[in-house]
């Protein structure tokens, strides 16, 4: 990936994938599990600080309900609203330490900001970082603005995150968009997802790729 001569997939992190017992398919058979792809997330912190939420539900009950899966086909990540709710305050309070004007929410987005008191970075708007801390040794997930911010009309930025109420069947979907701009290796073999930093780290993106 241009300009890096190095192999990033030896920068891969590693988190195991985690199978939820129970199906999540629209339709399926008693005792089927499911065949989507779950993770573990332990926590969730900004800027270093933990966001105070109920960590039940970070892990499926006896229904299969709750836990982490992996989306391509929700564009933005999914939260149940105890946590959504919570990761928007921490943010917004986070944002304030750093004189980002917050300004009228656009919709479906719970969060929005004045972009011109966000300075641009290599990895985007510089906000505060939120992280997702993974099962596994250091295994941490960051999305920098680049991934945790979108732009929705001029001047105008939201935290990309969408409240997806107090009954989901899922606790935490993890969108395609904060999937952006980074390398994933699903090693079903071993049952572990690879993941790198944000490509942007490098100087780098996914239209850069280059297969040999």
């Amino acid at each position: 990936m241009p300009p890096l001569n190095e192999d990033l997939s030896l920068s891969l992190v590693s988190t195991p994938l985690v199978i939820n017992p129970v199906s999540t398919a629209p339709a399926y058979s008693e005792g089927d599990p499911s065949d989507e792809y779950f993770i573990n997330v332990k926590d969730i912190e900004i800027s270093g600080k933990r966001v105070a939420f109920d960590l039940s539900l970070l892990s499926f009950d006896k229904n299969g309900v709750g836990g982490t899966k992996i989306s391509t086909i929700a564009p933005y990540t999914i939260l149940h609203a105890s946590i959504y709710k919570r990761l928007v305050k921490d943010f917004i309070k986070a944002a304030a330490l750093n004189k980002i004007k917050r300004v009228k929410s656009v919709a479906p987005f719970g969060a929005c900001f004045d972009s011109k008191t966000a300075p641009k970075t290599i990895t985007g708007p510089a906000v505060p970082d939120i992280d997702l801390v993974l099962e596994g040794n250091t295994a941490r997930l960051r999305l920098y603005g680049s991934n945790s911010m979108v732009e929705v009309k001029k001047n105008v930025i939201c935290l990309a995150f969408i409240d997806g109420g107090v009954e989901p069947r899922t606790s935490i979907v993890l969108g395609g968009y904060q999937l952006e701009e980074r390398l994933l290796e699903f090693d079903l073999a071993a049952s572990k997802l690879g993941f790198t930093s944000s490509l942007l780290v490098w100087n780098t993106s996914c239209s850069q790729s280059r297969l040999f």
